[in-house]
């Protein structure tokens, strides 16, 4: 069964999957930019957070850099079961626009 996450969240899951190994907050915010999405770095963390008690993705503390005042960057890495609501969602949402003319249409 699925766990039901919100469509912020499914975007901030594929932006951590197409970012690999550089995703952290900035990088997070700017690929859903990249794809015409604006959301806040406080929010993206906020539901990280959520995502991380879900048990959706993983997070580890990288090394402190001088860039940023000593402080270290937080990574995060999709888990297997945040790859299976990834998959899940599409499925649902293939199946919700399956047959509906004006989606399919692209129209409005």
């Amino acid at each position: 069964m699925s766990s039901s996450i919100t469509a912020a969240e499914l975007m901030i899951l594929s932006a951590i999957v197409r970012l690999d190994e550089n995703a952290y907050g900035v990088p997070i915010v700017k690929e859903l930019e990249r794809h015409g999405r604006r959301i806040g770095v406080a929010t993206v963390y906020v539901a990280l957070g959520r995502l991380e008690s879900k048990g959706m993705v993983t997070s580890e503390t990288g090394d402190s850099t001088p860039e940023r005042g000593g402080r270290a960057k937080r990574y995060f890495n999709v888990t297997d079961k945040g790859i299976r609501e990834i998959r899940a969602m599409q499925r649902t949402l293939d199946q919700l626009w399956h047959g509906v003319p004006r989606l399919q249409r692209g129209t409005r």
